[in-house]
């Protein structure tokens, strides 16, 4: 009987292809668990405590999720489209096999701390004052990014593609920038500590 019990509630925390729409967490709790192909739509995640769960190949779209507790949160295969995420602690999530692309998606003071982030995709993302210090963003691809504010130190951006991003300051002293590549409007970026005139 005991372990009829103990396998019904672990299949009730392994959660596969289910779809959420709408769901406000306030008034109905996820429950805690490994999610694996699930789709969240339009759902209110925000100040929620998202700790120790588990999400693959799963798809946020238009959903708010800023302010979500992520100790030990895994996301694997995760893509976030129209995501408003402000104030994440992605540091704070399991690092093992972090792997996640974002699209559209608002990261307004957001902080990678120490993240493995290599080859990840934002695509016309926000990321006005996001912490990317001492992340690994190696091939990582900034595609019409706001990056205004954005602190880079001693940050990887070996190879990484920022043509087409805007507004950021990053030290080529304090980070690693071998083969990255950057637009002539944005050379610029990369000579703000020198206090010169650029016309």
């Amino acid at each position: 009987m005991y372990a009829c019990i103990k396998q019904a509630r672990e299949m009730e925390d392994y959660i596969l292809d289910k779809t959420f729409d709408k769901i406000d967490l306030k008034e109905q709790p996820l429950v805690k668990g490994d999610y694996e192909h699930c789709t969240f739509n339009n759902c209110d995640l925000s100040n929620a405590d998202l700790s120790g769960f588990s999400f693959s190949e799963c798809t946020f779209s238009d959903c708010n999720l800023s302010l979500l507790k992520l100790v030990n949160t895994a996301f694997r295969n995760v893509q976030f489209i129209g995501c408003k995420m402000l104030g994440l602690q992605f540091g704070k999530c399991n690092p093992f096999n972090l792997t996640f692309s974002l699209a559209h998606c608002q990261l307004d003071h957001s902080s990678f701390y120490q993240c493995k982030l290599k080859g990840i995709t934002f695509n016309d993302t926000q990321l006005r004052e996001a912490d990317f210090t001492e992340c690994d963003l190696s091939a990582a691809i900034f595609e019409r990014c706001d990056l205004l504010g954005a602190i880079f130190e001693n940050t990887v951006l070996e190879k990484a593609d920022l043509r087409t991003a805007y507004s950021y300051i990053i030290d080529p002293n304090i980070n690693r920038i071998k083969k990255a590549k950057f637009s002539l409007e944005g050379v610029s970026g990369l000579l703000a500590r020198y206090d010169i005139v650029i016309e």
